[in-house]
């Protein structure tokens, strides 16, 4: 619940979001078209009320030096932040295959996990909070949606609550989509209450159309999930900001107890921006490439850098600007442990394994007032120790479901 007040509180900084990211977009295309979308919608005024935020808190347990155990933050996830639906699934799967192996006392110790019905809760109370009761839910998807299933668990909670919910592309959107002069966005005549991004995170899945497509609903009253300053917010260079001195406080004033509990989470991160504080980032990372991440500001998983690929990346960066678009990260080692991965074809056996643990945080306020925030669940991800980065739909993690010992 810290990180969901955090980041509803980037999100309505804009000086801070400004002077953050001013070197980032000078180099990263990216990061810039969706600040251009965020500084137009400032100037034209912000016509949503309702704000609602669908994040994704991921962690790894690593000791600290007197051995103790620490949870880590690796990132937080504002936008698409998936496998709420299918979360919700894996203890069923787990409970089964022991029960089948009649170890009945530990299926019964199998966590219960329901994420995707408090994901559709928070959709729910945007939506109540909208005020119309024939405004549907816009789930904007790519057109081959691989984790479709994973979508349609909180499509189907919305419905046992009479929210319809409709799945469109950017494209469309940009076909049939419009504004009145209130500036409520319709949709094939249909007013939309709530916008639920599950595309727009990356590069490849914009072109023309759909950035004209992405403005048009930002610049609508219609909820959007994530509106654009929290994407913004997510950003990589605005996580590396927050772990400074003092940041958390200016931000989060009058709440050291919060405050406390955020920083123990926080790995080490650096600017790489050219500079001297940049230099002696990168001089490290060149030294003991073991110790450290070089991460882009990107989401959707596989984009990191480690070891020799990190160190050749870093040469090249040298002297460029283009640096100011990465970020490096002090890299966790959580504690390997033996498990099966169940794969097709391949054969069952036991090896070293590392699991990432999220955290699905939902919060809905109403101008300025935070009229829900919690959290929801939880996600838990294994995979072979040997695989640096990549998840699920990589093909290198599988869902998994923490055991209490």
């Amino acid at each position: 619940m810290d990180f969901n007040q955090l980041v509803d509180a980037v999100s309505q900084n804009a000086a801070f979001l400004e002077k953050t990211l001013s070197s980032t977009i000078k180099r990263d295309t990216f990061t810039a078209r969706l600040f251009d979308i965020y500084k137009q919608v400032l100037k034209e005024g912000i016509a949503q009320t309702v704000f609602l935020g669908l994040n994704r808190s991921d962690y790894m347990f690593q000791r600290n030096a007197d051995g103790s155990p620490a949870l880590k933050q690796i990132e937080i996830n504002t936008i698409s932040a998936s496998f709420g639906g299918l979360a919700s699934r894996t203890p069923a799967v787990h409970r089964h295959v022991l029960n089948v192996l009649n170890k009945t006392k530990d299926a019964a110790r199998i966590l219960s996990n329901n994420p995707s019905q408090g994901l559709a809760l928070g959709i729910a109370k945007a939506w109540e909070l909208y005020g119309s009761d024939r405004a549907l839910v816009l789930l904007v998807a790519q057109e081959k949606e691989r984790n479709v299933f994973d979508q349609r668990a909180i499509e189907n909670e919305l419905l046992a609550r009479n929210i319809h919910v409709i799945r469109r592309r950017f494209e469309d959107v940009a076909e049939k989509g419009s504004l009145d002069q209130d500036r409520k966005l319709f949709l094939d005549g249909q007013e939309i209450a709530v916008v639920y991004f599950r595309d727009g995170y990356m590069p490849s899945q914009y072109n023309q159309q759909n950035w004209e497509a992405r403005l048009l609903m930002e610049r609508s009253c219609a909820v959007k999930c994530p509106d654009i300053a929290t994407q913004l917010a997510g950003t990589k260079k605005v996580q590396q900001e927050l772990s400074r001195v003092g940041v958390l406080e200016m931000l989060l004033p009058d709440q050291p107890e919060a405050v406390a509990r955020l920083r123990a989470t926080f790995a080490g991160q650096y600017s790489l921006d050219l500079g001297e504080e940049g230099d002696q980032a990168l001089a490290e990372a060149l030294a003991a490439p073991s110790r450290f991440v070089l991460k882009p500001q990107r989401e959707g998983g596989g984009n990191n850098l480690y070891g020799e690929e990190m160190v050749q990346a870093l040469r090249q960066l040298k002297d460029s600007e283009e640096r100011a678009s990465y970020i490096l990260m002090e890299k966790i080692e959580p504690e390997p442990f033996g498990n099966c991965l169940l794969r097709p074809g391949c054969p069952v056996r036991v090896v070293p394994c590392i699991s990432e643990l999220g955290i699905f945080g939902v919060y809905v306020r109403q101008g300025k007032t935070l009229v829900m925030n919690k959290h929801v669940g939880h996600l838990l991800r294994t995979k072979a120790n040997e695989h640096a980065d990549g998840g699920v739909v990589a093909g290198v993690a599988v869902l998994d479901n923490p055991f209490p010992v």
